[in-house]
């Protein structure tokens, strides 16, 4: 699970950040101080604990950009809970389909009783995750994709079953922040499905299809721990 905690006091923040670890220590937990560096980041989160009251945007806006973002993207929507000191955003949260308004000083037991059902929300929004490619108006279920891989401007789409690759103009920066935990950056030219990968050596991973892709040689440890961790939480070996 992949978790966002946005707050302008580091004091709140860490705190925040240790009650999520506490409770769920196999999730990836990242942090930051303003609205801004969230969207930024170009990352994907399963769940958001936004803060409202910040310097420069705040988080009903920082909130409404994610949505519009996810919206253009086809992606899941993030699973959004607010943590604010006053309640008169409360009406303004509620209309950007929040799933839950928490108060400040935050109460623990009423924090894990939030996150505990925010997790049970994400994981029903994460068994069907798509692709969009506006460019094309195509929508791809990303569990049908076998590997990602750019060449020059273009990037091809390496599907199951399918003879040819889908060819569109894309970042891959950009696809790489629309793919869901199953997907890893091997190499600054390709994106692998983890649950499509039969082998791997310290160069290269072969997919269900038999294609082989490179393996950044100083990415190797790192790939293997999140294969790894991907295996330990519910992913598919094919190995």
């Amino acid at each position: 699970m992949d978790i966002a905690v946005v707050d302008d006091e580091k004091a709140i923040r860490e705190h925040i950040c240790g009650l999520v670890e506490e409770q769920q220590p196999e999730s990836r937990i990242e942090a930051y101080a303003t609205g801004e560096e969230l969207l930024t980041s170009g990352k994907r989160f399963d769940i958001v604990f936004l803060d409202i009251q910040m310097e420069g945007m705040n988080g009903i806006e920082a909130a409404r950009s994610l949505r519009e973002k996810n919206a253009n993207l086809g992606v899941g929507d993030t699973v959004l809970v607010f943590v604010t000191g006053i309640r008169d955003y409360v009406f303004d949260a509620f209309d950007l389909y929040a799933f839950q308004y928490l108060l400040k000083p935050i109460d623990e037991d009423k924090f894990a009783e939030v996150l505990e059902r925010a997790v049970r929300e994400a994981a029903k929004k994460k068994e069907r995750r798509v692709l969009f490619i506006k460019s094309r108006n195509l929508t791809l279920d990303q569990s049908e994709i076998l590997y990602i891989e750019s060449r020059a401007k273009k990037v091809e789409i390496h599907t199951k079953g399918a003879a040819q690759a889908i060819e569109i103009y894309a970042a891959m920066d950009e696809l790489e922040g629309q793919l869901g935990e199953n997907f890893y950056r091997c190499h600054r030219a390709y994106i692998v499905n983890m649950d499509c990968i039969t082998e791997y050596d310290g160069e290269s991973i072969t997919l269900t299809n038999g294609d082989r892709v490179y393996l950044t040689k100083k990415k190797y440890g790192e790939f293997v721990k999140a294969y790894m961790w991907h295996l330990q939480n519910g992913g598919v070996s094919s190995v």
